[in-house]
């Protein structure tokens, strides 16, 4: 299996976090847990598919998966090849009209949002892309061409960033008074931008930070109240609808 990590142009750099070439020889079936951006794939081999009801699903050659609230399961054929796409909290409204929390808990065909032709063109460049440099110089062109020449929202980077200091625990409230901004405007602003609510990006970010803890010594109730849950109770109905395993069981297997 592989999983290895390409850094974006500069002038991709504050749009995009990073870019993966990722090959599997085997057919698996795996979860992906909620994370703070939307991801984009481009198969140049084999297969994905989504997994719903014990349903697969078979999803297109290109498409696009937002920001979720619970955790997905895909099934991957043999010897898949991916290039994967992995936006900044704010950087898919450079490249796109489409309004970001449109795509919330969803994985749609790229089509969807981009120019058939220019989607299909970067499909069949990388089908005959030899090498690993090549398929993310590919991609990097599509992108540059679907570039925008837009302003940045420096409130909602600004909320963004306030969100990651205080690990996810901050109030919405709180937030609002930060930033000087009335609750409706400013979550209109970051729902269209991030993808989702400040308040459900709060608890992805907050979710995360546990996971980061769950590998040290510490108990599961030191990590709850560090991180500001209530109680053990809403800990672990928050964990499981994250994870669909309670913290327990899931670290068990860390």
């Amino acid at each position: 299996m592989k999983f290895d990590k390409y850094f974006p142009t500069d002038l991709l750099k504050p749009y995009i976090k990073y870019f993966v070439i990722s090959e599997n020889e085997s057919e698996r079936e795996y979860k992906i847990l909620p994370s703070s951006g939307l991801v984009i794939g481009f198969q140049y081999k084999g297969q994905l598919s989504i997994i719903n009801d014990n349903t697969a699903n078979i999803l297109n050659a290109s498409g696009i998966t937002g920001i979720t609230d619970s955790y997905q399961i895909f099934k991957n054929s043999a010897y898949i090849g991916t290039v994967l796409v992995y936006f900044t909290e704010t950087g898919f409204t450079h490249f796109a009209s489409h309004p970001a929390n449109e795509l919330f808990n969803l994985s749609l065909s790229l089509v969807d949002i981009f120019e058939k032709e220019s989607v299909r063109e970067v499909e069949e460049k990388l089908l005959f892309a030899s090498t690993d440099g090549r398929r993310i110089e590919i991609v990097e062109k599509f992108l540059i061409s679907q570039l925008k020449d837009i302003k940045t929202d420096k409130l909602i980077v600004e909320a963004v960033k306030l969100i990651y200091e205080t690990k996810g625990s901050i109030r919405i409230k709180e937030l609002n008074n930060r930033l000087l901004i009335s609750q409706s405007p400013f979550e209109k602003r970051f729902r269209k931008l991030v993808g989702t609510t400040p308040k459900k990006f709060a608890s992805i970010v907050r979710f995360n930070t546990v996971l980061d803890h769950l590998t040290e010594t510490k108990s599961l109730t030191e990590i709850c109240y560090e991180n500001n849950f209530f109680d053990q109770a809403h800990f672990i109905k928050d964990f499981k609808q994250f994870t669909g395993s309670t913290p327990e069981n899931f670290k068990r297997f860390l």
